[in-house]
Formats: C-alpha cells, sequence, structure tokens
C-alpha cells in the first residue's frame, strides 16, 4: 500500500515538524532569492520593490520568461528541500514517497500526461469555434520559442514539488498518524486547493475557483490511492499545467507569458469552472481504473493504515 511505504523510514511526529521546515526554507527563503535580487534591479530602488512585492512582483518590467523561469525556481528549492527532508530527516528513499513499484513506472506518467492532452485540445479547439472572439493570436516566435523550453523542461520541477510534498510526503505523513487513508486524502486535497487560493484566477473569478482546484486535488489524491503510487498524479499535473502555460494567457492568470494565444475576454466563473470537477473527472477516473484494473475502492480510499510486519527500508536514492 502506498501509504504505508512511509514506514520503510521514520514516521515519528517531530520529524515531520522539521521536514516542513526544511522544505519551507528552500522553497520560500532559498528559493525566492534569485526571484528577489532581479526584483530589485527591476525596480531600482527599495520604495518601488516594496510597493511591488505586494503583488507578487508582477507589475515590474521582468521579461515575462524570466520571471516564469524564476518563479519556478522557487519552487526547484523546495523539491530539494523535500528531497533532503525524506533522504535524512525521515532515512526514506525517495522513490518509496513515489511509489509501490521497484521502480518508478514512466509509461504510467507518459499515459496520464498524453491523456490529458488529447481531452484538452479538443475542448480547447471546441471553445475557440463557439466564441472566436475571445481569443488573439498571440504568437511571437523567439519568445514563444524560450517559453516552449521551460515550460517542457522545468515547468515540471514545479508541478512534481507541489506533488510531491501533497500527494507524497502530507499523504504518506498525515496517513500514518491518522492510521487511515480518508483523512490524508480530505486533508491534502483541501490544503492543495487553498495553496492555490493565492492565485490571481481567484481574486478575479471568486471563490468558486477554489471547487476546481480543490476538486483537482481529490482527483489526483484519488489517482494516486487507487494506483498506489504518484506516477499518474505526475504526468496529469505536468501536462496540465505545461498545456496551460503555452497555450493561452491573460492578463489575470498565474502564467502571464508569451502563449499562442491571448485571452481578451471579460472573465467570468460559472458551468466551466464546475463541469471539469463534476463531468471531465470522473471520466478521466474511468479511463485510469479500466486500463490499470483498479479495484477494492472503498478499502484503498477509506481503509485503515498500519505498519506491515514484513515490511523492508528501501536502499534506492
Amino acid at each position: 500500500m502506498f501509504i504505508e511505504q512511509a514506514y520503510k523510514g521514520k514516521t515519528d511526529w517531530w520529524r515531520y515538524i522539521i521536514g516542513i521546515v526544511i522544505i519551507f526554507l528552500g522553497w520560500q527563503l532559498l528559493g525566492v532569492i534569485p526571484l528577489t535580487v532581479v526584483a530589485y534591479v527591476a525596480a531600482g530602488d527599495f520604495e518601488v520593490f516594496f510597493a511591488a512585492a505586494e503583488n507578487n512582483f508582477m507589475d515590474l518590467a521582468i521579461d515575462p520568461n524570466l520571471f516564469l523561469f524564476l518563479l519556478i525556481l522557487t519552487f526547484t528549492f523546495g523539491l530539494l528541500g523535500l528531497w533532503f527532508a525524506v533522504k535524512y530527516v525521515h532515512e526514506q528513499s525517495f522513490k518509496d514517497v513515489t511509489t509501490t513499484r521497484e521502480k518508478v513506472d514512466w509509461s504510467r506518467i507518459w499515459f496520464a500526461f498524453f491523456m490529458v492532452i488529447a481531452v484538452n485540445l479538443p475542448l480547447f479547439i471546441i471553445g475557440y469555434l463557439i466564441s472566436p472572439e475571445d481569443l488573439v493570436w498571440n504568437f511571437d516566435p523567439v519568445p514563444f520559442v524560450i517559453l516552449l523550453v521551460i515550460a517542457i523542461l522545468f515547468l515540471p520541477l514545479q508541478t512534481s514539488f507541489e506533488e510531491y510534498l501533497f500527494r507524497g510526503y502530507f499523504m504518506q505523513g498525515l496517513g500514518v498518524m491518522a492510521k487511515n487513508r480518508w483523512v490524508p486524502l480530505i486533508l491534502t486535497s483541501v490544503f492543495f486547493g487553498l495553496l492555490h487560493g493565492l492565485n490571481p484566477e481567484v481574486e478575479k473569478l471568486g471563490y468558486i475557483m477554489m471547487v476546481f482546484y480543490i476538486g483537482t486535488g481529490f482527483l489526483l489524491g484519488i489517482m494516486t490511492l487507487m494506483d498506489e503510487g504518484m506516477e499518474l498524479a505526475l504526468g496529469f499535473h505536468a501536462a496540465n499545467n505545461i498545456f496551460a502555460a503555452i497555450l493561452v494567457t491573460a492578463d489575470w492568470t498565474a502564467f502571464q507569458v508569451p502563449a499562442l494565444f491571448r485571452d481578451i475576454s471579460e472573465p467570468s466563473a460559472g458551468l466551466d469552472i464546475v463541469t471539469p470537477v463534476v463531468v471531465i473527472y470522473p471520466i478521466y477516473l474511468f479511463i485510469l481504473a479500466r486500463k490499470y484494473n483498479w479495484t477494492d475502492w472503498k478499502g484503498k480510499l477509506f481503509g485503515k493504515v498500519a505498519r506491515p510486519e514484513t515490511l523492508k527500508p528501501s536502499e534506492e536514492f
């Protein structure tokens, strides 16, 4: 079982406190230094710098691709901090935070990745055909190629950090503390949504966006528990963010980058926010359940968690 993988390491509650501190220092202290330096240079003086900090430096004249890369860098340091905490604080293999399989199953990552593209691309095309006036062609060759490289090579570091933090570290840690699966599933999904509550989309569209973010957290959590590993969640999250970054940008989105299209419509929240959660997400789960022969939904999502007597520690990375 995936959550029981935590027992291959050390699961004392205080280790998780130390681990969270290390992750936070990497993510929000060391990782922020490059962005802070560039922002200060762009601001020119402390007064402008501190005023811009209230809006996460998005008002400064920083190249959008550079800004995206610097944001990703903060998550990269967080991922390094998480790896350090797992390996040296919990003395656990990083592989065991990833999957119950002997090795990480890359075919699962790629399947989830292309499943998202196969669903999102037709939906985008349909939306464009229905309301072409909402989008304008925004293609600029050089900035777009740079964006494409950043999105493909580095954006998965951001999505992987979020997955390892919520579906890996927190899922296993909360599971061994609560001794069940439903508590970590609920809490990690809600925490995942709350983290994205700081996104500009929430301010612009309202708190109905939290239905989407928390719903996405539940989808990724169910994938992880039912499949006994994070591979599907890793591929899904990476594809979703890469697709969003390179395809459409807007003045009110988290990714303000030189994407292919710019959304010039007046943003509004309604069925387009709720529909993916109540319609598309169940279809994803149906596809994955059929492909990977998921069984015992009740046990894997709501069952108890106990230390297996025969569990042995892994020596892999």
